[in-house]
């Protein structure tokens, strides 16, 4: 899935692009995503000039007069900056039509979703409850270490835990876990404060490097104008299983922790 700095880079690839720009048509070739995408769509936004194109955690917002477009990539999508004249291939789902540009949704898995909010956006319901931006200075250690004072679960499933913070899925947090020499499986609230600040520190150069290196292009995920990012090239654990530990030569593990895997270095993490 997209996680954030696949979101922050596509972001940045398409704000050029639509920022002062109207929209003047929708193409809908399938509206069944995760939600289905309104029937009212088109007579709501065309007309509408986006004014700013923000993030907020995984979701997309396109700024407009009355409201904001909110867009989400699901597992596997892509937004494209494209010539509206080109042909559709399978899984291009719906055009955003800006005159000559348009912004083309590509979700081959059908759980990404385009939904309209009048008014603050982040008053919807998938917005609402959300938890701190990462890359904030509201995520510290010292909101991490009294957010798991009484946190069960793994470490891991608490960093992706959206309501806590968000955009840490299931690649960055692996990949932090291990900067900041975490097991996955640690109870959250036996962590010290110490290695709170650790942890805060290993997310935000993990999440800052992922950006530098064009986010991680795995399955289905391209930037905007069709290139690849790289970051996967740099990975410490994730999908290395079986592979050695690159500081310490151990063997990476595989486990299974909610519904998602998990990788690590026994040597390196505690």
């Amino acid at each position: 899935m997209p996680e954030l700095p696949e979101v922050e880079i596509t972001r940045r690839g398409i704000e050029p692009f639509v920022v002062g720009r109207t929209i003047t048509g929708v193409e809908i070739r399938n509206p069944n995503l995760r939600w289905r995408v309104p029937r009212t769509l088109a007579r709501t936004i065309v007309g509408q000039q986006v004014r700013r194109v923000e993030r907020r955690g995984k979701y997309l917002l396109l700024e407009c007069g009355s409201g904001s477009l909110i867009l989400h990539l699901g597992m596997s999508g892509s937004l494209r900056v494209i010539d509206p004249r080109a042909p559709a291939r399978a899984h291009d789902h719906v055009d955003l039509v800006f005159g000559d540009t348009a912004l083309r949704l590509r979700d081959p898995r059908r759980f990404g979703a385009l939904l309209w909010q009048p008014g603050d956006a982040r008053r919807h319901r998938l917005l609402s409850g959300l938890g701190v931006e990462p890359l904030s200075d509201q995520f510290s250690a010292d909101y991490l270490y009294a957010a798991t004072r009484r946190r069960q679960a793994g470490i891991k499933q608490v960093l992706m835990n959206a309501n806590i913070v968000v955009g840490v899925g299931n690649i960055y947090a692996n990949e932090s876990l291990f900067r900041a020499g975490v097991h996955p499986r640690r109870r959250a609230r036996r962590l010290t404060r110490a290695e709170c600040e650790r942890l805060v520190t290993s997310i935000r150069e993990t999440l800052r490097d992922a950006l530098a290196a064009g986010g991680s292009s795995l399955r289905d995920f391209v930037h905007s104008d069709g290139a690849s990012g790289y970051f996967q090239q740099s990975y410490y654990v994730y999908d290395r299983a079986g592979l050695a530990c690159r500081v310490c030569g151990s063997t990476i593990r595989i486990a299974r922790l909610g519904s998602r895997s998990s990788f690590f270095c026994t040597a390196c993490q505690k």
